[in-house]
């Protein structure tokens, strides 16, 4: 059993002591941060929960109660991803993308999918995605389900499954993955529409595209959505073409309807490389309609701008600094894992953020950057007490010894300790070998 490096007490209330937090990531109390924006608590744990927050030393210690002193080591709450594929993950060894590009990715996934993706298939290989994201440090995930044809039959009710198993771990929800073109098929939404009432979440989306009839399959989505109380959730414009621009039709479509509902876009890449008049436009009406945007940066830097024999140019990220400028809620999550389009990666939100500091420049622009793996993507998923550190709510923290960003950064905290509901976790990570009797190769 591997529980990172510290060692807490055997006890059901105990306190964590000289610890540096986030502040954008403190509910209440008063605190003073440092240039990083760090501030140093004690914390008291007591049956499961975090009994008080203070500032570090400012209250008096109780001798029958075990203590633990961090030695000014960052504490994160457990961390949200809210935009992953945990119906793709792992399928790499049987189905490598050709070339990398993102064309050879959807073409190797359709091939496995029909292939390859029975019940059995899809909850080992989901099975082992959350045991991984847990042993990390995650709280909450929202993966998209490819919902096309007879796998709708198969991954809702296996997802379903899985949501009930990870109780108490990892709250799941699941939004619906098709080509918006699908939109416009009667019979497909009424099987997807049924698929969400029956096992999902209340989310209905797909991936949006420049089709002429876009605006069309968009009314019939945010229709849809409203009829039965859906939020949305789109992939948008994951492109470097300018042109791409259903995010802002999707955007139109929320003000023509006046959406209520909750909507989360993902990628958004061509949005960055707008003319600047046009970016303003587009990012007015984003935060005009109340939609948060999610990047990814590691998927998308894989993808996008890649050409054979050719250096790129471009990070293959969205506008973050500008959206985040105007006031529009904005996340990075994990998106895919070891598959075409993705062919690395490992559901960890530590590498999600470090990776995104470096590829997005997030350093030298403010310091609630942490918000983005936390707070925000709690709020968007309509998770209470989730990505917060708060007196009251739930001891699941992440704990390090890296004392400042620079520390947090510089290594991948593969030390680092978890406690959820007050308990350190097995961090001991789930072997490959395990998938070799799905990939077609003896362990």
């Amino acid at each position: 059993m591997t529980t990172g490096f510290a060692t807490f007490p055997d006890a059901s209330a105990f306190r964590l002591l000289n610890m540096s937090a986030p502040l954008c990531l403190i509910d209440g109390g008063s605190f003073a941060a440092d240039r990083d924006g760090l501030a140093r608590i004690d914390l008291a744990i007591a049956d499961g929960r975090i009994e008080s927050l203070l500032p570090a030393g400012t209250e008096t210690l109780r001798d029958d109660q075990p203590t633990l002193d961090l030695e000014g080591g960052l504490v994160l709450p457990r961390l949200v991803d809210c935009h992953t594929h945990l119906d793709k993950g792992h399928i790499w060894p049987r189905s490598p993308n050709p070339d990398g590009t993102f064309p050879g990715a959807l073409t190797a996934v359709a091939n496995d999918r029909e292939a390859n993706w029975s019940a059995l298939d899809v909850r080992t290989r989901m099975d082992f995605s959350l045991r991984t994201a847990f042993a990390h440090g995650t709280a909450a995930i929202r993966t998209h389900l490819d919902s096309l044809g007879k796998q709708i039959g198969i991954s809702w009710p296996v997802y379903a499954e899985m949501r009930e198993r990870w109780v108490g771990r990892i709250a799941l929800q699941a939004s619906p993955l098709f080509g918006v073109e699908q939109a416009l098929d009667p019979a497909h939404m009424a099987v997807v529409i049924a698929a969400v009432k029956m096992h999902g979440d209340g989310l209905l989306g797909c991936v949006t595209y420049m089709i002429p009839e876009l605006d069309r399959a968009l009314d019939i989505l945010f229709r849809a959505a409203s009829e039965n109380g859906f939020d949305l959730d789109f992939h948008v414009d994951e492109s470097n073409d300018p042109a791409a621009r259903s995010l802002e039709h999707i955007a139109d479509a929320a003000l023509r309807h006046r959406f209520t509902g909750k909507i989360l876009c993902g990628h958004c890449c061509s949005l960055s490389l707008q003319a600047p008049e046009d970016e303003a436009r587009i990012i007015g009406k984003v935060k005009e309609a109340g939609i948060g945007v999610v990047s990814l940066p590691l998927c998308n830097l894989y993808l996008q701008d890649r050409q054979a024999g050719r250096t790129p140019r471009w990070r293959g990220v969205t506008a973050l600094h500008e959206l985040k400028a105007a006031g529009v809620p904005v996340m990075v999550a994990s998106d895919n894992t070891r598959d075409p389009f993705y062919a690395y990666g490992d559901l960890d939100l530590v590498e999600v953020l470090r990776e995104a500091t470096r590829i997005l420049q997030l350093d030298h622009s403010g310091s609630d950057w942490p918000c983005a793996v936390a707070r925000t993507p709690a709020a968007v998923m309509g998770l209470d007490g989730v990505g917060v550190l708060a007196a009251g709510g739930p001891a699941d923290l992440i704990l390090t010894r890296a004392r400042s960003w620079t520390e947090f950064f510089a290594r991948p905290q593969g030390d680092r300790s978890i406690l959820v509901a007050g308990r350190a976790i097995d961090r001991t990570l789930p072997g490959y070998r395990e998938l070799d009797h799905l990939m077609g190769r003896a362990s």
